[in-house]
């Protein structure tokens, strides 16, 4: 499941040295948003809860991109503060009685801290055995969730329901259309975040550890406490996710939060685009959308289907959905130059 990072790598550098973004690319990134507000008017709830599933998926995939795509390190565990995340805010809002709203920058924090003392025994490991680390973080955490001595926190294998929050000062939305807004609006403080802190010094010395992590250690770079912290930070943006996607399904519950769900997040990572902040919008709506087209395709045999469009998507897009956008556009600005 690799895929080349390069083009949306010289992106970033080209971003980090102060360029501009050309007009073509501003008018993209404005029609996109404006799309993008106008869409819960153009369709059922349900699409709106859809694609409200769509935006939370893909913070979730941003957090594993900046882990994987820009730092290197593999996880198969990021489920686990998804569920943390998701846990913090159904508790703090069915048994603290915490407005939702609150509940996001707390299972954030909460996931920072386990992201981070995660990562500093992580930091003994790499590869394949970094991977079988988070592996059992993913497979142990449902079973945790089971136990006892926190069910009555976690609500045991019943799991905890919530109510789904109105939408404020008599806004003239449904709840559906309110939750698209508002896990929207998180989306964009997240990205531009994650911009702000990838296109810097710090994103440099991630991708230095990524590509060479001797190299990075003699020219000064603290490797561990990047590591660790690049763990916390990863672990954050998924448990933000885990939280707005709590508060949109109004249901947490231990199996929902298996192995497979932290597969489904390095899926996004890898079809969106590795290494690319924009990729992570299309990871997150080939999650949500084509299990459902594949459903459609063979009700018999959806995973094999769903199976067989990531093969496709793995053959004819190398680089992920937005390198092979990356790509269209360079040679569309060639073909400009040489007109």
């Amino acid at each position: 499941m690799a895929a080349n990072p390069k083009p949306d790598t010289r992106l970033l550098a080209a971003l980090a040295s102060g360029a501009k973004l050309s007009k073509l690319q501003l008018a993209g990134l404005a029609l996109a948003l404006a799309g993008a507000l106008a869409l819960p008017w153009f369709v059922s709830d349900y699409r709106t809860f859809q694609y409200t599933l769509a935006i939370i998926y893909a913070v979730a995939v941003l957090g594993l991109n900046i882990l994987t795509g820009y730092n290197g390190q593999f996880s198969l565990g990021h489920g686990a503060f998804y569920a943390i995340g998701a846990y913090t805010a159904a508790i703090m809002m069915e048994q603290g009685g915490m407005a939702y709203y609150w509940t996001i920058p707390a299972a954030g924090l909460a996931c920072l801290v386990a992201g981070f003392l995660f990562g500093l025994p992580a930091l003994r490991l790499e590869g394949l055995y970094l991977a079988l680390a988070t592996f059992a973080l993913s497979v142990a955490t449902p079973q945790l969730l089971k136990y006892n001595a926190i069910a009555p926190w976690t609500g045991g294998v019943q799991g905890v329901t919530i109510i789904k929050p109105d939408p404020p000062f008599g806004l003239p939305v449904s709840q559906d259309q309110w939750l698209y807004y508002f896990s929207l609006a998180v989306m964009l403080v997240m990205f531009v975040c994650a911009w702000n802190l990838l296109r810097g010094r710090t994103g440099r010395a991630l991708k230095a550890i990524r590509d060479n992590p001797i190299a990075a250690s003699a020219m000064g770079v603290n490797t561990a406490l990047y590591k660790s912290l690049t763990f916390g930070v990863s672990a954050l943006y998924t448990g933000v996710a885990g939280a707005l996607g709590a508060i949109a399904i109004q249901f947490v519950a231990p199996d929902s939060f298996n192995f497979f769900l932290s597969v489904t997040f390095l899926v996004g990572v890898v079809i969106g685009g590795l290494a690319s902040i924009p990729g992570a919008v299309f990871g997150g709506v080939v999650i949500v959308f084509i299990p459902n087209f594949a459903e459609q395709v063979s009700k018999a045999a959806p995973w094999a289907i769903y199976g067989m469009f990531l093969i496709l998507f793995m053959y004819f897009m190398p680089t992920g959905i937005w390198g092979f956008i990356r790509l269209l556009y360079a040679r569309f600005t060639r073909r400009r130059r040489a007109g």
